[in-house]
């Protein structure tokens, strides 16, 4: 279920194309970076009491589970406001850091001032839906987050296009998207909560104080794999002066959230398996074995397939965005390779965290950040947004590799095991039939290569998964595995 919700997530891939075509790179580029900024900021300010619900909720009372999700709320919420109210004053100093074109310099430090707002909407919003989730509310959590807020802010930015906002229409659709978005989520909370308990309900501080040690615990792990994603951009914003740091930024972000289409995947288990976890921890660590091991399974069958699909369309994808979008091919490929290698090595990650290993991510973080970092500074002021995402690529990597070291030798957790070799072949086998299809449809048109390409992927995946799976694992995947004959 989860899975098929975050399906919606291709809405936001294919919405990209269409801003910069109406925006430009350099004007996405920016967008890129300030978002890039207000994600960052929202790791730090939410203390990682998202995923310290997924460790309360399920094992607290009724009533702690409503006090918990409230005092998340006011500690968050609140200083994420007053973060916001700050920069909006401080908006001109600000904008003397950032590059931007000559055409959206003159209006930076208003677009900061405003853009600065996204922050506690988006902190609210991300609370929010983690509450849901933590009632294992996977699908509704989803859809509202990645469906709904990507139809919306495309609506938002096509208008404000027509309408003459040419340097903040962007900005302006994210914020209002973020606005509705929130809105939505108080009624999400409203179907798994009672509200007025929720306003009405005592904090005592035992609980205030199981809820901040259960976040701060995790928070330098989490703040570690935020900068990993967004602070990139960030950096080649500020390396490369004026056009050309918005440029570079807008590249990078262009491949980034192309290479995002393998971790559809693993994100599905990385939101489900945290509360499952945290729940089964409480019960017996021993059930979390077959879980792990069938995303395991799955995941490889999966992500070979669709990440050499992403490779071998990758100049058809980037011609999509417009004039200059090419020059991105090369951090798109490595990207996609990093990402289809976090998702082969499985959801190890979560589970590290929902079992009490409070330590263990920060130092896979830690690890991996200081791979990025050295190989960054090395590759970057050369290679741009390429050597940025081939130090990100291998950064990530690093991280899903330390997880799944850790598991193994503090619970004795493997999930290579025959039946992960099998999928991983089937996922193979796929790649193999999917590059061998590629090479034969090379002499025709681009556009007919393409399509014929996309046409392949469905039918793959159901042979990779028929034969990656055993009959267990095929009648797991329910009402849609049978629909599908895998079953």
């Amino acid at each position: 279920m989860a899975a098929l919700a975050r399906l919606g997530a291709l809405i936001e891939v294919i919405a990209q194309p269409i801003y910069t075509w109406l925006f430009g790179i350099a004007t996405y580029g920016l967008y890129v970076v300030l978002w890039s900024a207000v994600n960052m900021a929202e790791k730090i300010v939410d203390l990682s009491l998202t995923q310290a619900l997924q460790r309360i909720v399920p094992v607290e009372d009724e009533e702690a589970a409503h006090g918990a999700v409230k005092f998340a709320l006011l500690v968050t919420v609140i200083p994420a406001s007053l973060i916001a109210a700050a920069v909006t004053f401080f908006a001109p100093q600000i904008a003397q850091w950032v590059s931007a074109s000559p055409e959206d310099a003159a209006r930076l430090p208003q677009m900061i001032a405003l853009f600065a707002w996204a922050l506690p909407l988006w902190t609210f919003v991300e609370i929010a839906t983690s509450a849901a989730r933590a009632r294992r509310a996977f699908g509704p959590e989803i859809r509202l987050r990645i469906f709904w807020e990507q139809c919306a802010r495309l609506v938002f930015a096509v208008g404000f296009f027509f309408a003459g906002f040419t340097s903040s229409g962007l900005l302006l659709a994210h914020l209002l998207s973020l606005a509705l978005v929130a809105i939505l989520s108080v009624r999400l909370l409203g179907r798994y909560y009672d509200l007025g308990l929720m306003l009405r309900v005592p904090v005592p501080k035992p609980l205030r104080a199981n809820v901040l040690v259960s976040g701060i615990a995790l928070s330098p792990s989490a703040i570690a794999r935020r900068v990993l994603n967004d602070l990139p951009p960030i950096i080649l914003n500020v390396m490369l002066p004026g056009a050309q740091g918005a440029t570079a930024a807008g590249l990078f972000g262009i491949a980034r959230k192309v290479a995002s289409v393998p971790l559809i995947v693993r994100q599905a288990f990385l939101y489900v398996l945290a509360p499952l976890s945290s729940a089964q921890a409480a019960l017996d660590r021993a059930e979390i074995a077959p879980l792990y091991a069938f995303s395991s399974r799955l995941s490889a069958a999966l992500v070979l397939p669709l990440g050499g699909l992403l490779i071998l369309l990758a100049s058809d994808i980037l011609s999509l965005f417009g004039p200059g979008a090419g020059a991105a091919l090369a951090a798109l490929v490595a990207l996609t390779l990093g990402r289809m290698g976090e998702a082969i090595f499985g959801p190890a990650t979560p589970i590290v965290e929902m079992t009490g290993h409070r330590l263990l991510p920060l130092l896979n973080s830690a690890i991996g950040i200081a791979v990025w970092g050295g190989l960054a500074a090395i590759l970057a002021p050369g290679l741009g947004a390429e050597g940025m995402a081939i130090a990100v690529a291998i950064g990530a990597v690093v991280i899903a590799l330390a997880a799944v070291f850790e598991l193994w030798l503090s619970d004795g957790l493997v999930p290579f095991d025959f039946l992960f070799l099998r999928g991983l072949l089937a996922g193979g086998l796929g790649l193999g039939l999917l590059a061998a299809a590629g090479l034969a449809l090379e002499p025709l048109a681009a556009p007919i290569r393409a399509i014929l390409l996309l046409a392949t992927i469905a039918p793959l995946c159901w042979i990779t998964l028929r034969i990656g799976l055993d009959r267990e694992d095929r009648a797991a995947l329910g009402a849609l595995g049978r629909k599908l004959r895998l079953a």
